[in-house]
């Protein structure tokens, strides 16, 4: 999804993309505009699933250094 609004995410640190989440909530339930709540709620979105994914690769990298390979070694078809 892109939003002429929204800068890129590589620039911000993972509290910072969580702080802007909470700070854009916040605005979002003070308003009483439609237009403006879709408006923020398209971006919240943005912000959420940029959260999301930064949390799987964390845990992909750590499960890799922990030696983790997955489901890898979990089916054996002989």
């Amino acid at each position: 999804m892109f939003n002429p609004l929204v800068d890129s995410f590589a620039e911000l640190s993972d509290a910072e993309v969580e702080n802007k989440t909470i700070d854009l909530q916040r605005k979002y339930f003070m308003t009483n505009n439609a237009s403006v709540q879709m408006q923020m709620a398209a971006i919240l979105e943005m912000y959420q699933e940029e959260t999301r994914c930064r949390r799987a690769n964390a845990y992909q990298k750590q499960n890799e250094q922990n030696g983790e390979k997955g489901l890898d070694k979990l089916i054996n078809i002989n």
